[in-house]
């Protein structure tokens, strides 16, 4: 298999526009180019990366999950760019990094592969842990920094936080599904279906005042922890869920499809953000991890 960097490039810009049209301007060449570049790029890996409508296009499975390997790319390439430019040859040490379980998962993987290749010499330990003990950990110096959900921090006085992104909660379903014919869902028409509830501290700390208020609780028929299940549930429309776009993926492992749609009146978001003690002294470890984390967060 031999594809170009190019490809790749035009490949992510494509998928992230969602039109040939819209590539081709951002790219500055022909249309034709762009389609000649994904038409040679599918021939390579063997399957059709977008499937075309009157509307436009979009991508198909394999298409969705060449992407998360194409953004791979080109992140290792900008990397590679950055290892020579920055001045990091300095930079070794420890750093001791915080995050709570939704972004052990969605958030941190990337950047913390990033920080790696670029600054090496960085040995980076990672503790995972509920909001609250992470807080603690932070206060008393045994954390440098955290990644974490930032929406309902309880040591607000004591702790600096700097947002890095907001992601809003809409209702996953099956395109099998009554409302996935619905460009917006209202409140009431969830009363008829049968909730999947993720049962993640952070997330209901969120959503679980919304809930109540719109007397949705008795419809929530299962709980778990697995956001997996969760996804599985809703492909096989075994029942919808309440869920931040943040860990929504188009496709679950068995390959069903997932749509989401935005909820009337749910204006509930789940924050993420950078946290640290107020006052700690900053070392060069944190700070360029905190620099690595908005420039990864600028580009998403």
């Amino acid at each position: 298999m031999y594809f170009t960097f190019r490809q790749v490039q035009y490949f992510v810009l494509t998928a992230e526009l969602g039109t040939i049209s819209g590539a081709a301007t951002a790219a500055r060449i022909s249309q034709s180019a762009i389609t000649e570049s994904i038409r040679q790029l599918e021939e390579q890996v063997g399957s059709a990366l977008f499937s075309r409508h009157a509307r436009g296009i979009a991508l198909t499975y394999e298409g969705h999950r060449f992407l998360r390997h194409a953004k791979l790319i080109i992140s290792t390439v900008k990397d590679a760019e950055d290892a020579f430019t920055a001045k990091n040859d300095n930079v070794a040490g420890n750093l001791r990094l915080g995050v709570t379980n939704l972004v052990a998962g969605y958030f941190l993987s990337d950047i913390l592969a990033r920080f790696r290749r670029v600054f090496p010499e960085v040995s980076v330990e990672v503790v995972e842990d509920h909001r609250r003990y992470i807080e603690h950990l932070l206060i008393s110096g045994e954390l440098q920094l955290a990644l974490m959900v930032i929406s309902n921090i309880e040591e607000q006085f004591a702790l600096s936080v700097d947002p890095l992104m907001r992601s809003r909660f809409r209702v996953w379903v099956s395109p099998k599904n009554d409302l996935a014919d619905k460009s917006r869902v209202k409140s009431s028409d969830l009363r008829d279906q049968k909730l999947i509830l993720l049962a993640n501290e952070d997330l209901l700390e969120s959503i679980s005042g919304w809930l109540q208020g719109e007397e949705l609780i008795d419809q929530v028929f299962l709980r778990t922890t697995s956001v997996e299940a969760v996804r599985s549930l809703v492909g096989t429309n075994t029942g919808v869920a309440i869920m931040p776009d943040l860990a929504f993926r188009p496709y679950t492992l068995e390959g069903d499809r997932l749509e989401a749609r935005p909820v009337e009146g749910l204006s509930v978001t789940l924050d993420v953000g950078l946290v640290w003690r107020q006052g700690s002294p900053d070392t060069d470890q944190a700070e360029i991890f905190k620099t690595v984390a908005r420039d990864y967060h600028s580009k998403r």
